[in-house]
């Protein structure tokens, strides 16, 4: 039973990076909205080559916006691929538009089509309700050219998970000679539309119970108000140890289950495309204040910092001095571009109790509290914050002069308790020093190859993890190294990672390893499968 609860968990904890692979083109978007719309609708005069250029740039942000679809299909069926993830990624999309299509030709045999689709057809052919119609209209949009369902990224996602395990299942079929052209993972595009006329059938029965059920749970959230934030904001730090977060994320910032609002003239669905929508706004007089986001910059700016300071001040004084090159790029990642793991998984290690029952509840209240507060900002970082320079009209942020000190001094106070009376071995306390990152640096020489007894640092990784024959598979999200083994026997200790290999944190259920990079994670992930020959 419990080898196969943590199978569940890794399937998680894999569909929630194969989730984040799309996360580079909304980044891309909400940067170049920031950027672009305050230069197009404020700055520059109409008409001048400027202001052309900017709305050139404004309109490719508003076309990663409005196929978000697109952009899932791709990342969950790359991520959740085993092998052949171009074929697999190639395939996804061709499998959405099938879905699709075949979605919209069921409709048009029950003589729904973009032309019929009104209340009054449908009170008078369907003998629906005013109310019903109403809803039922809501139901219907155009996905990358073609009238379906609004299936928002749910289709994608389901899509994508369909192809991935269609590709892990007969991506390595053989065919006869004759055929042997459209063998291994041609064979599953061939598929694709055998998949597709069935899944679309399902769907387009299906999805009117599953819209209705989305609406009744986004009804909720909203209804909710400051407890449901809070909830939200407990659940995203209290999943970030087992890396699936992002599923609670996700849904939230780009399906209706984050909100809708009306943005000139046009309704948006999810926070972060509300965001985007009203940084590309002429009109709007502030930023989203319920985005679920403005509570990290309590936690960023403040919690951590005094967070870290109380670690230092708790520290032996013979290890004060090295433990400022520590904290500091540990505080300047929390701040700067809100990358937390590295003092994150240095508390729950030190205290798996400092960490759910201290951090975690103030993570829920500094959402509660910036929402309370009306905060309208971008970003939860530093790096994230020159939108806000250029529409200083949008920002609502004056609570956070008192609210970001009142978290240090919270973090501090509550942490040097802990630490100092409960003894935990925080950095700079034992004999052996819990670090954010390691002491030794492994030099790649991957250009010359290995040589006097230098070992590149992919393969040392590699080795950590029992050699390539026991590496089962080997994917990331944006900060985490997530490897399958055979044998977890023969797997370096936590400490190995810790103090050896550059690691931030580490992670262990059963066969499946989550080793946190950092950024640069992508990089050591590319390398491991060059060196694995993994595509």
């Amino acid at each position: 039973m419990n080898k196969g609860k943590l199978n569940i968990q890794a399937k998680f904890q894999q569909f929630a990076g194969a989730m984040m692979i799309p996360i580079i083109v909304l980044v891309v978007c909400g940067l170049t909205m920031g950027i672009a719309s305050p230069l197009a609708n404020f700055i520059f005069t109409k008409g001048t080559v400027l202001w052309k250029v900017a709305r050139l740039f404004m309109k490719i942000a508003s076309l990663i916006i409005r196929n978000l679809s697109l952009w899932f299909v791709i990342g969950v069926t790359f991520g959740l691929s085993k092998k052949n993830k171009g074929y697999a990624a190639l395939a996804g999309i061709f499998m959405l538009m099938s879905v699709n299509t075949v979605i919209s030709n069921l409709a048009s045999f029950d003589g729904i089509t973009q032309a019929t689709l009104n209340v009054e057809w449908l009170m008078e052919n369907m003998a629906m309700s005013a109310d019903k119609a109403i809803v039922y209209t809501k139901m219907y949009t155009n996905v990358l050219g073609i009238f379906t369902y609004d299936l928002s990224i749910f289709g994608a996602i389901i899509s994508g998970i369909v192809v991935a395990w269609m590709m892990n299942k007969w991506g390595d079929t053989k065919l006869p000679n004759a055929l042997a052209f459209f063998a291994g993972p041609k064979f599953i595009i061939m598929l694709v539309p055998v998949f597709a006329v069935g899944l679309g059938f399902v769907l387009y029965h299906v999805w009117p119970v599953i819209s209705a059920g989305i609406q009744t749970l986004a009804i909720f959230i909203g209804n909710a108000g400051l407890f449901g934030t809070f909830v939200y904001g407990c659940v995203d730090r209290a999943l970030l140890p087992f890396g699936m977060h992002h599923l609670v994320t996700m849904p939230l910032r780009y399906t209706e289950l984050g909100g809708t609002m009306l943005v000139d003239g046009v309704m948006v669905s999810g926070t972060k495309n509300i965001e985007i929508a009203l940084t590309g706004s002429p009109t709007a007089t502030h930023y989203l204040i319920r985005n679920f986001t403005s509570g990290r910059l309590l936690i960023n700016l403040g919690g951590w910092p005094g967070a870290a300071f109380a670690m230092y001040v708790t520290a032996k004084k013979e290890n004060r001095k090295k433990m400022l090159a520590l904290i500091i790029p540990a505080v300047f990642t929390a701040t700067f571009v809100g990358v937390t793991e590295p003092i994150e998984f240095t508390t729950l290690f030190a205290s798996p109790l400092l960490y759910y029952l201290v951090h975690v509840p103030l993570s829920g209240l500094a959402f509660v509290l910036a929402e309370a507060t009306k905060v309208s900002i971008q970003g939860f970082a530093v790096i994230f914050m020159l939108p806000n320079i250029l529409q200083p009209a949008k920002v609502q942020a004056l609570s956070l002069l008192y609210l970001v000190p009142i978290y240090f001094a919270l973090y501090f106070i509550v942490f040097r308790w802990a630490i100092l009376k409960f003894n935990l071995k925080t950095p700079g306390r034992g004999d052996s020093d819990v670090k954010f990152v390691t002491k030794k640096e492994y030099r790649n020489s991957r250009e010359n190859g290995p040589k006097d007894g230098i070992v590149a640092f992919h393969d040392a990784v590699i080795e950590a993890f029992g050699g390539r024959n026991n590496i089962v598979s080997v994917e990331n999200c944006a900060t985490r190294l997530r490897v399958t083994v055979k044998d977890d026997a023969v797997v370096a200790e936590q400490n190995a990672w810790l103090d050896d290999l550059e690691a931030l944190g580490y992670v262990k259920n059963g066969l499946n390893y989550q080793i946190i990079y950092g950024p640069k994670v992508t990089n050591i992930s590319a390398d491991i499968k060059e060196a694995l020959d993994i595509n």
